[in-house]
């Protein structure tokens, strides 16, 4: 774990909010000159805390708007499964994030299509046939309450 300050909290609240602020504007905002911002930064980059920059897409505009959050369960948690489906997952474009977890299922897989008919032609050509899947159980979101990519470190 990294030791952050007050000054790095506010310099990565400000980047999560506009990856694309200029280093002039972030220093005015946080109160430091334009160099000392710019090493915070750099440092923050250099030890991991930032970990890339990115364009937050309207999923809606690209005809993506639908999630479905897929519950898989294997056949086993035997290693090399779990590689061999991790690895096939990365190959489904669909799929925006899979988590390994605890609980009912082995999996969590988060989704994105056009519609119903969409997801129904993922589901059999791409989520099924991952290798070692037993079982699949789809859950569709009704409406987005939230979704941020804001790491909240001053409620921590």
């Amino acid at each position: 774990m990294i030791d952050l300050d007050a000054i790095d909290h506010s310099i990565i609240k400000a980047l999560q909010e506009d990856g694309r602020v200029t280093n002039t504007e972030l220093a005015d905002r946080i109160g430091l000159s334009a160099s000392a911002c710019h090493r915070r930064v750099r440092r923050l980059e250099t030890e991991g805390v930032i970990e890339r920059y990115a364009a937050m897409i309207n999923r809606e505009l690209v005809g993506r708007g639908v999630s479905v959050f897929v519950e898989i369960s294997l056949e086993s948690q035997r290693e090399e499964l779990l590689d061999t489906f991790e690895a096939a997952v990365l190959d489904v474009p669909h799929i925006q994030s899979c988590h390994l977890m605890a609980g009912m299922a082995d999996y969590l897989v988060h989704v994105t299509c056009k519609d119903v008919a969409d997801y129904e032609s993922i589901h059999r050509e791409s989520i099924a046939v991952l290798p070692g899947v037993t079982g699949v159980r789809s859950n569709f979101a009704i409406r987005n309450v939230t979704d941020t990519t804001v790491l909240d470190l001053d409620g921590s």
